[in-house]
């Protein structure tokens, strides 16, 4: 190999002679005698004029019967390592320290690489394995300090509250350990047995037995139902569902929010903005709940739909506390010829514990979160049938195809990936495989049984105290307190209670002329079920929640319900005060899953 032309802009040029014999050199100013079989290095500046040429300077690769001679003959004090790199390899010569850089004194060269036959520096290993070590085997509170203050400061949050919105629960150690494990470093595009990386063997073998779990979990066959565990929320299920089955304008209908739907079944604000992608980028058409009695109107939804007519109906609802009636829904979206959507996130676990109606017997597809009530990781899912249409089955999206057979499956796998999202979250995939193996167990069944049966004493508790709930009561995990009657507003006694170490969520109430108010809070009894509270415990809530509400008042009636007033009427109050350090007291002494001592 010859490298000697000269580069572009001038100056040094290497080359590489080999030699197969030793024949005399030809000019003594550009070579030396070296040994056969062997391969000499030139450099020469191409900044000197050509009548006074650079004398050569004899380099050799050693190997290593070589090297070690060479060690033992010359002074390791008299010598000097240089690091280069030639032809993507890295390089290290050797050479006297009084010579001179471009000197005719024998330097030796030892390949860094792991090419056969080549020495690797021990120096050099140990050089980056300790750089490794160094950034990538710290712990989190040498690394960042900053955040590992932060996530302690949350942890006692966590510890010392109260937890009652209903959207939250606490994971267990094991979805903790998969959530923080190497499987984040894994890219997985694709289905399992259709990557677009190599190396998914073991991720395969994950999802796949994350999937079996999922129809497990909810007694499915999978003949008739299929899965997707790879979304990153439910809101991208079902916007995923959406992408896959419509077209863009395309018509869709869900429980209004302020009735307790979810955004992501379409919503807009009262002057009209839309404020979700599913009303951005389709048609979408609300139905409502009675305000007088806080159910369904479900003869209304069928004069709605039929005139809509829209090709997908949701059931399903963020702030919904009694069961869905999904046999009237069937009978009204194969009367409009809609696919049916539901969008169980809130009971998932409920249904899977058989605890509350299964949406499975009568709807198209199915989407949920994977951390509410089914205790698992942050993320979605979306279960869809497959195989033959049952032969009465209505109007679908699909009639007048040649095959009577559902066509979800592709559609919808198609715009998971690679329409809507990148690479699957393995890591969060391994959770939530976890967590369905525990779902499918009789202990979760009987934990879903308690976080019934406290949600139904906590309302009991506050109809007592002459609160007012929405509907009267639950059917499930969450319940509405309407504050009207007290003149309070969802938003002063959120904060209220956040001071005291209680969090729950403000929600909007229909009142009796239908206008839309921020007058109630929703209240969910999984998370502080996990922590092992029972019926009593949440007697105890009932009256820690009455106490803000009082506090709250008082506040309101003092300072007014302004929000820049009423925060300040909250400083330093003695009140709050002494329902936190109650709060505190109480909240301390159940445990936290996932978390020593």
């Amino acid at each position: 190999m010859d490298l000697t032309q000269p580069p572009g802009n001038g100056g040094l040029s290497l080359g590489f002679l080999s030699h197969v014999s030793s024949p005399p050199p030809l000019n003594n100013n550009r070579g030396a005698r070296i040994a056969d079989d062997s391969i000499s290095f030139q450099i020469e500046s191409r900044s000197r004029e050509p009548s006074h040429p650079p004398p050569s300077t004899p380099l050799q690769l050693m190997d290593q019967q070589t090297e070690n001679r060479h060690r033992e003959e010359a002074d390791e004090e008299a010598y000097v390592e240089e690091e280069f790199r030639i032809l993507g390899h890295s390089m290290t010569l050797k050479r006297r320290r009084d010579a001179d850089s471009v000197s005719s004194s024998s330097t030796t060269v030892t390949s860094c690489s792991s090419s056969k036959g080549v020495r690797v520096s021990s120096k050099e290993i140990e050089s980056r394995r300790n750089a490794v070590r160094l950034w990538g085997n710290q712990t989190l509170q040498n690394a960042d300090p900053d955040i590992f203050k932060i996530m302690e400061n949350e942890k006692q949050r966590q510890f010392k509250g109260i937890e009652l919105i209903a959207s939250e629960n606490f994971v267990c150690k094991a979805v903790m350990e998969a959530l923080g494990s190497h499987l984040t470093n894994k890219y997985s595009e694709g289905m399992p047995g259709a990557r677009y990386y190599g190396g998914n063997h073991y991720i395969d073998q994950i999802e796949s037995l994350c999937c079996e779990r999922a129809l497990a979990a909810f007694s499915l066959d999978s003949d008739s139902w299929g899965v997707n565990v790879q979304p990153y929320s439910c809101t991208s299920a079902n916007f995923a569902v959406y992408t896959g089955i419509l077209l863009p304008g395309d018509r869709i209908m869900g429980l209004d929010t302020p009735s307790g739907g979810n955004t992501s079944h379409g919503c807009y604000l009262p002057n009209g903005r839309k404020v979700s992608g599913a009303s951005i980028f389709f048609e979408s058409l609300p139905y409502k709940v009675n305000p007088q009695t806080g159910y369904v109107d479900y003869d209304k939804l069928e004069e709605k739909a039929l005139d809509f007519r829209p090709k997908i109906l949701i059931c399903g609802g963020s702030s919904y506390p009694r069961e869905w009636d999904y046999a009237r829904f069937r009978q009204i979206a194969d009367k409009c010829g809609a696919v049916l959507l539901c969008d169980m996130a809130q009971t998932s676990g409920l249904i899977a514990a058989k605890e509350c109606a299964s949406p499975f017997d009568y709807c198209d597809i199915v989407t949920s979160t994977t951390h509410k009530s089914l205790r698992g990781p942050r993320g979605g899912i979306i279960f869809f049938r497959k195989g033959q249409k049952p032969k009465k089955r209505g109007m679908l999206l699909t009639q007048g195809d040649a095959s009577d057979r559902y066509d979800f499956e592709e559609k919808i796998n198609f715009a998971v990936f690679p329409a809507l999202q990148g690479g699957p979250h393995n890591n969060h995939i391994a959770a939530l495989a976890i967590a369905l193996k525990q779902v499918a167990s009789p202990e979760y069944k009987t934990y879903m049984q308690h976080v019934k049966r406290n949600a139904q004493a906590l309302a009991s508790a506050l109809l007592r105290r002459n609160c007012r709930l929405v509907t009267g009561g639950t059917d499930n995990h969450l319940l509405l307190w309407d504050l009207r009657n007290l003149g309070l507003t969802g938003k002063n006694l959120e904060k209220v209670c956040e001071l005291c170490y209680i969090t729950l969520n403000k929600v909007t109430i229909f009142d009796d002329n239908g206008n839309i108010t921020p007058g109630g809070v929703r209240i969910g009894t999984p998370a502080m079920t996990t922590r092992g509270c029972v019926e009593a415990d949440f007697e105890t809530m009932a009256e820690f929640l009455l106490r803000a509400a009082q506090i709250a008042s008082t506040v309101q009636r003092e300072h007014g319900k302004v929000p820049k007033s009423f925060l300040k009427g909250l400083e330093n109050n003695k009140e709050i005060v002494e329902l936190r350090a109650r709060v505190e007291s109480f909240s301390s002494q159940f445990a936290m899953p996932g978390i020593d001592g």
